[in-house]
């Protein structure tokens, strides 16, 4: 809107009685309809300000009340796009009970959809005095230091915009941070890194088309603020799971406006044939615990929004680590979680959510279920038919680690793949098993209760822990610049650091890493499941040792694109296996594998190899001292007929020795040929498609594939050497 159109002042601006239906402000042709629940207040005021945010100009009490819903309209000429807005609400402030009701707070409507305003940490943010006790309420006025809602229009010119619908099944997730990704980008012009808009540079989309990645899954851009123990020690957020508003874009990564910015980005990603899946935090808020500020949520309805401690509701279930839960239990909870769910998909075109911390959806009674009334809500909505749904599977509470226990519909999370695969390379003892269980997609964690292979987000790297490289270049974590002693962060990092901590010179050292990088990502590539990768590990980026650079918002954490550049030889491996992925349907598969042999078919689906040839036996399964398997993947891909022919052969030594693998009769008249060596990928004599005999020799910490010859010549002939 043009700032002559917004009100000056609203000495005349009357509320008239409006709808409880939709909750939030709802722009129409006459005016502006406010609805904002709580089941205690006495009294709620619309606040209006002016357009910066910045001076309150009025108070209206909503007129009327359904339920448990207030509520009011605004006619023009002051109920218009761009009103900035927030609440006050009037009850009874009895902490010990749960009932936090302070109108000297001014309150942050839960359906914002765009922030006007600041942020800033101040004492008057907080609902109980600091001077008098918590019993006691603060009456200083928190609407100078708090952010207001803006009331939006919905218009955008989506036209042409189609959703890419990519299969479960041939689904490659790139897991980036918008501000990270393009913050040191030197073709994205310099207004636009860091920003959504420059995630959406034809230069940035064609580099991840071209990786072959099909769906970017977004670290959190729902609006978030830095808590005040960071801010006081000059760190932030950077990873954003401190939300503040839930349906609006973070501004932090906008340049002028967050929500037409935000569908720009949306807009152009889809174009490129990619999708986009949000990394959502609904499991807690920025509001903390019975010592945290009072913003939104709590001042509006403390013990409908959050879990409450029911011996003594003046403390919060922490279920989250972060002070506070939403009582997703709660129907008004689970309506805001839709209705937020509903309006990404439908107003913001996403085409899936990660669900941080989604053990606590699923909780009732304060035990996980599976049959939770929020699974059955997303089940029953047809919004979210074609929507991927993704569980980070576990939260801090009792049974809160559910990996595999998430209803149809849903994927998860595997953890297990990356302890197992990073366990496997660094050379844990007895691993073999879980080794073929992860590689197959993890059947005994998903099959029990119908569901596919594709459940499985397989990992060996995430935002949150060491980088892909920094598994092979420390064994411990470095987190000083968090300023918590390096008490942060997990010490179960299953990494090795092939004989140096951290950077070296030494060729052998550096040699070694690169080999491991490569054999993780190729395990990752060749394995059932969906495959996840964390942004810039293909090109072997670092965080210094860092395995919880949540607040970091410098150069540990933004990605080197010098580093890129240097390392282009990693890259092209990656694009080789993700191109060699698309090829073969057998790597990507709906339904399990089964170790059977089809009927006129000379190999099984899979088949898990001893290096001397045999099929793997209970007592070679149980032998702690395995570093190797080699793994038949039978019928891997298809003729122009869409018969099922031509068969992999991955050869994995995990030990410091090389060691020599009996190959099985390939077809009749012909060889196995190479289609990559990590040992040799740099190697100027490396060729595509080498012949090789009854045996190869392995050298030590490296896998070889291997391609018969009903194989695609693409295939066979190897990859595309590069550098």
């Amino acid at each position: 809107m043009r700032t002559n159109d917004y009100p000056h002042d609203f000495n005349h601006a009357v509320l008239l009685s409006g709808s409880p239906e939709p909750l939030g402000a709802t722009l129409t042709e006459d005016g502006v309809n406010f609805a904002v629940y709580s089941s205690g207040a006495t009294r709620i005021e619309l606040c209006l300000f002016d357009e910066q945010g910045e001076h309150e100009l009025a108070r209206l009490a909503l007129p009327e009340r359904t339920d448990h819903v207030w509520h009011g309209f605004l006619p023009r000429p002051y109920g218009v796009a761009g009103l900035v807005y927030g609440y006050r609400v009037h009850g009874r402030y009895d902490p010990q009970h749960g009932a936090r009701y302070n109108p000297s707070k001014l309150l942050l409507d839960p359906y914002a959809r765009s922030l006007a305003g600041t942020f800033t940490w101040h004492p008057s943010l907080f609902g109980y005095s600091q001077a008098l006790g918590p019993d006691e309420p603060d009456t200083t006025d928190s609407g100078p230091y708090n952010y207001k809602a803006r009331v939006i229009s919905n218009d955008f010119d989506w036209s042409e915009d189609v959703p890419p619908a990519i299969p479960w099944r041939d689904t490659v997730i790139y897991e980036l941070h918008i501000k990270g990704f393009t913050q040191l980008h030197p073709r994205v012009p310099e207004e636009l890194r860091g920003k959504y808009l420059g995630l959406a540079h034809p230069e940035v989309l064609n580099y991840l088309k071209h990786l072959g990645v099909t769906s970017l899954e977004l670290m959190p851009v729902q609006a978030f603020v830095s808590e005040k123990f960071l801010v006081d020690k000059g760190l932030t957020n950077y990873w954003g799971y401190s939300p503040i508003a839930l349906f609006a874009p973070a501004p932090q990564y906008a340049i002028r406006d967050p929500v037409n910015e935000f569908k720009t980005m949306v807009k152009a990603i889809h174009a490129a044939g990619l999708e986009v899946i949000l990394d959502v935090v609904f499991n807690h808020t920025v509001e903390g615990n019975e010592f945290g500020p009072t913003l939104s949520w709590r001042g509006l309805d403390n013990g409908a929004y959050y879990r409450l401690d029911p011996s003594n509701p003046r403390h919060y279930i922490n279920r989250t680590g972060t002070g506070n839960t939403l009582a997703t239990a709660n129907a008004v909870v689970r309506r805001l979680i839709l209705d937020c769910m509903r309006y990404w998909v439908e107003e913001m075109h996403v085409d899936g959510f990660r669900f941080d911390l989604a053990a606590v959806l699923g909780r009732e009674n304060g035990r996980f279920r599976t049959t939770a009334a929020f699974f059955k809500a997303v089940a029953a909505d047809p919004a979210f038919r074609y929507v991927k749904l993704i569980a980070e599977p576990w939260d801090i509470g009792p049974d809160g680690y559910q990996l595999g226990h998430f209803p149809a519909g849903w994927a998860e999370w595997n953890d297990l793949y990356r302890d197992t695969m990073r366990g496997f390379w660094r050379g844990n003892p007895g691993n073999l098993g879980s080794f073929a269980e992860r590689f197959a997609g993890s059947s005994d964690l998903f099959r029990g209760r119908g569901r596919r292979p594709t459940a499985s987000i397989n990992y060996v790297a995430c935002h949150d822990g060491f980088t892909l490289y920094d598994t092979t270049a420390y064994e411990q974590k470095h987190n000083e610049a968090n300023l918590e002693d390096n008490q942060d962060g997990h010490n179960h990092n299953l990494s090795w650091n092939c004989g140096v901590e951290g950077p070296t010179d030494d060729p052998a050292v550096i040699d070694l890493r690169e080999r491991q990088i490569r054999n993780l990502f190729a395990t990752l590539l060749l394995s059932q499941g969906v495959p996840m990768l964390l942004a810039g590990d293909e090109f072997a980026r670092t965080q210094r040792g860092n395995n919880n650079a949540y607040c970091q918002d410098n150069e540990i954490s933004w990605l080197d694109w010098d580093l890129a550049s240097r390392r282009t030889w990693l890259t092209a491996f990656v694009r080789h296996l993700l191109t060699l992925r698309r090829q073969a349907a057998g790597l990507r598969r709906d339904t399990f594998l089964k170790g059977a042999r089809p009927i006129d078919r000379e190999h099984k689906d899979v088949s898990w190899r001893h290096p001397s040839g045999r099929e793997l036996t209970a007592d070679d399964w149980n032998d702690p001292n395995a570093r190797a398997i080699a793994v038949l993947i039978g019928h891997a891909f298809s003729d122009p007929h869409g018969t099922p022919n031509g068969h992999l052969l991955f050869l994995c030594n995990a030990s410091g020795e090389p060691i020599e693998f009996a190959l099985p009769e390939a077809k009749t008249g012909a060889m196995w040929q190479t289609v990559f060596d990590t040992a040799q990928w740099r190697a100027t004599d490396l060729g595509g498609g080498v012949h090789v005999g009854d045996r190869y020799l392995v050298s030590a910490h490296s896998c070889v594939l291997l391609a018969d010859a009903d194989a695609p010549p693409s295939v066979r002939l190897g990859f595309v050497r590069s550098g």
